[in-house]
């Protein structure tokens, strides 16, 4: 199979790798680009510092903070994101390995230390209120932008030309920001035709959503939020 993959880098290539290993052509073409944020943690110490992307624990490497920061127990949305954060220097890292809710979940059960806010290294742009779900249940919870997402204006050439000769039969998309994305530079580009024409795979409802509003057809989501069960679709294809 011919797949395009809107990942952004690092993530992408590594997903490209296991896609090929698997006997897949792929094709990289990332439409957002992460930049890392001076995030203001405010004065520890924290009850724990929450994540809900590898790229917020990637951020902790740059940190002026962060030899405080990693002292504090990590809680990761999934198992992707504890790699990241065990890489950053946490010892103490505890995986939800789920989605938004299920971390809230852990960090209700887990954390009861009401006392010391929680630190949640957030995205500039959140599909979840993560913080506003723990203050629900009785945590004080600073948000810290740790990073952003910038979207592409256009699609890389050869994915452009690759979409106009037919030659893309799938799409991985792991955001409902990268499909959204994808929608506009494939419009941008005038084959928005042709592109959703292809077998699209989403990681989430959201990007689902987007794609069916856009008119594709043949969308497939995966059954858990994290990168195995996409690629297990696609080896089902």
């Amino acid at each position: 199979m011919r797949i395009l993959i809107t990942r952004p880098e690092p993530d992408g290539e590594r997903t490209a790798q296991a896609l090929r290993a698997r006997g897949h052509d792929v094709l990289l073409a990332p439409l957002l680009k992460i930049e890392t944020l001076a995030a203001d943690v405010g004065a520890g110490p924290w009850a724990a510092v929450l994540m809900t992307s590898a790229n917020a624990a990637r951020a902790v490497n740059a940190h002026a903070k962060r030899s405080e920061i990693v002292r504090a127990p990590a809680f990761t949305v999934g198992d992707r994101s504890a790699d990241a954060a065990r890489a950053a220097g946490f010892s103490d890292v505890t995986s939800a390995s789920g989605d938004a809710d299920d971390l809230v979940q852990l960090v209700a059960d887990r954390v009861t230390d009401r006392k010391r806010p929680l630190l949640y290294l957030a995205g500039a742009d959140r599909a979840a209120d993560v913080a506003g779900s723990l203050a629900a249940q009785g945590f004080a919870v600073r948000t810290a932008v740790a990073y952003r997402a910038v979207a592409a204006t256009a699609l890389p050439p050869d994915a452009a030309a690759a979409l106009a000769a037919e030659r893309i039969d799938a799409v991985l998309h792991f955001s409902a920001r990268t499909a959204a994305a994808f929608l506009d530079v494939a419009r941008g580009s005038a084959v928005l035709d042709k592109a959703l024409k292809c077998q699209h795979y989403c990681l989430s409802p959201g990007g689902t959503s987007r794609l069916q509003a856009a008119g594709a057809a043949r969308i497939t989501t995966a059954a858990r939020p994290d990168e195995a069960a996409l690629l297990d679709l696609v080896g089902r294809a």
